[in-house]
């Protein structure tokens, strides 16, 4: 009787933290109603409305909005029993690995507590979460009101309000010590699509899928870093009017790599352009050609993940499309995606520029959406296949937010979320044996390149090595890691690539997209000229610790170039 009323999440809290010594809660807070008595709850209610139309001011909808209240109640009940249940489970292996590993020699013991430690953390904040949801309920029932209908309510006064409060989270660190459940997430209602539009309402197994792949499970959500970035740009028919406005947190390798490509677009694609191949190309630039380029930036992505045969766009209706289950974590707004697929390369960009308003507003959740976009386009069964043992999924924690990993960004410059960025497939490790399992590299070149620097993975000998395929892409344009912040290397000239009579002298323009920066950056590279080695050469000290990273940069493709920087400050 005991294991059938834990499989159903039924059970005493008293006698399930007496296990691990913990003195018992209130059951009322956690053991849920049993079945029988939420079906004659719902009996009851079902017969005699009447009693709450008896009650002054008491409708008859708002009697059905209090009968849904507690339903909602009884459901959450049930939910904080079950991870109640699973906390409890999970505190008992850490003492259990204390009580019989102690005197152990066990050389994965550390990295199991740690993930043990952060099962912990995730389940209370859970808990914390639940918690504070059903308090709004009770609220909610003292005021005979939905807490749905209230949001509805506020949406009226102010459709073009986002209810997304999530700017508290800016606050957590100042007041760490409390975390309480954030309202859910919303868009405001100008950014949000009628389901009349069309289009393929997403299923429960696509949005765990979207999970899984994303943070390799279906508990984490985006931060509230991830949910306010988007894709804007700096002021129209300015000399940085090219440019977008990145965030700070992993959002911006997307956004980067996005900027990369409305580069490309301004400076070689578009057909009015009566200075093309030319930095005039990218300043004053007006408000629709802005838009013009983001779309072209975002269809070309997502056609290119498509296998250049088809394209998926997810915007966000008004209405659910999915009832999750206990294993999934609400974010309120995956769960309302709708898809639009296309076989032709014009429709996708058509469409975009149709809803741009959906990737470029506040509020919007443009970058989110475009990922969600962008994985749909390529299908979860064929990222399954571009991974490989040493990657699982695309995004990883660090420092409170979630990082982009390789594969994605791989993903956004080449239409495969190979991981590495080597050319070809590599079979063989660095002893000559065979792999287990072949480690996926570039297979071929792409528009935009890539380049990589960082001082610690340098100090440690741990620096990948860019191959050709991403360090000489098709137009002269570089997505740079620079020490794990992303931004923007060009030219202007195309022959760069070709050419290699222009190699010997000539200009890169650079952009960081950091707010402090008001001018693009000229840098002057010279591959002949040499003094600069020559007077070191008798000092014992590595170069890439005399000179700023981006120069470093720099002679990952040029090696042994001198950068001038032309009266600019050097920075990075």
């Amino acid at each position: 009787m005991e294991n059938e009323r834990s499989e159903k999440g039924e059970f005493s809290t008293e006698s399930d933290c007496s296990t691990v010594g913990e003195q018992p809660t209130d059951s009322a807070q956690f053991s849920p109603q049993p079945e029988s008595e939420l079906r004659e709850r719902e009996r009851k209610h079902a017969e005699s409305p009447e009693k709450h139309q008896q009650q002054p001011g008491i409708t008859t909808e708002h009697a059905a909005a209090q009968q849904s209240v507690s339903t909602s109640q009884d459901f959450i009940g049930l939910r904080l029993g079950w991870i109640h249940f699973n906390l409890r489970k999970v505190v008992t292996e850490i003492f259990m690995s204390d009580l019989f590993w102690k005197d152990v020699e066990t050389p994965n013991f550390d990295s199991y507590r740690v993930q043990m430690e952060s099962e912990i953390q995730e389940i209370l904040v859970q808990v914390s979460n639940l918690q504070q949801r059903r308090k709004w309920k009770f609220v909610m029932t003292d005021y005979k009101l939905d807490y749905i209908e209230l949001l509805q309510q506020e949406v009226n006064k102010n459709p073009d309000r986002p209810l997304d409060v999530g700017k508290e989270e800016e606050q957590e660190e100042a007041s760490s010590q409390c975390r309480t459940l954030q309202p859910p997430c919303s868009i405001p209602r100008r950014l949000v699509i009628s389901p009349g539009l069309g289009g393929t309402p997403v299923n429960p197994q696509l949005t765990e899928s979207l999970r899984r792949i994303l943070f390799g499970g279906t508990f984490r959500v985006f931060n509230y870093e991830w949910r306010k970035s988007f894709f804007q740009f700096r002021e129209p028919n300015s000399a940085l009017s090219y440019a977008l406005e990145t965030d700070r947190g992993g959002a911006r390798a997307i956004q980067m790599v996005i900027q990369a490509r409305i580069i490309k677009y301004l400076l070689f694609n578009r057909q009015s352009a009566s200075d093309r191949w030319s930095l005039h190309s990218l300043s004053e630039v007006g408000q629709r050609d802005q838009e013009k380029a983001l779309a072209a930036a975002l269809s070309d992505s997502l056609w290119l993940a498509g296998q250049e045969m088809s394209a998926t766009v997810t915007l966000v209706t008004e209405d659910y499309c999915i009832t999750p289950h206990l294993d999934y974590k609400l974010d309120n707004f995956t769960e309302k995606l709708r898809l639009f697929t296309f076989s032709e390369k014009e429709d996708v960009r058509k469409f975009v520029l149709d809803h741009i308003q959906c990737f470029k507003e506040e509020g919007s959740h443009g970058v989110i959406l475009f990922l969600y976009s962008l994985i749909c386009s390529r299908t979860v069964d064929r990222l399954k296949e571009d991974l490989d043992s040493t990657t699982s999924h695309l995004l990883y924690p660090s420092l409170g937010n979630f990082v982009c990993h390789q594969a994605l960004l791989n993903l956004l410059l080449t239409g495969r979320a190979t991981p590495h960025v080597f050319n070809g497939t590599l079979y063989f490790g660095e002893d000559g044996l065979p792999l287990e399992q072949p480690l996926q590299g570039i297979l071929s070149r792409s528009d935009v390149g890539y380049l990589h620097w960082s001082r610690e993975m340098m100090d440690k000998g741990r620096l990948p090595q860019v191959g050709s395929m991403l360090k000489t892409p098709r137009f002269p344009i570089w997505v740079c890691c620079i020490n794990n912040s992303h931004s923007v290397l060009f030219s202007p000239n195309h022959s760069l690539l070709s050419d290699w009579r222009t190699e010997h002298l000539f200009q890169l323009y650079y952009y960081n997209g950091q707010s402090t920066q008001k001018e693009t950056t000229t840098l002057t590279v010279d591959t002949h000229s040499h003094h600069w080695e020559a007077s070191s050469r008798d000092l014992e000290e590595d170069l890439e610790k005399r000179f700023p990273s981006l120069e470093m940069i720099v002679r990952t493709k040029w090696e042994g170039a001198a950068t001038d920087w032309n009266g600019t400050s050097p920075f990075y």
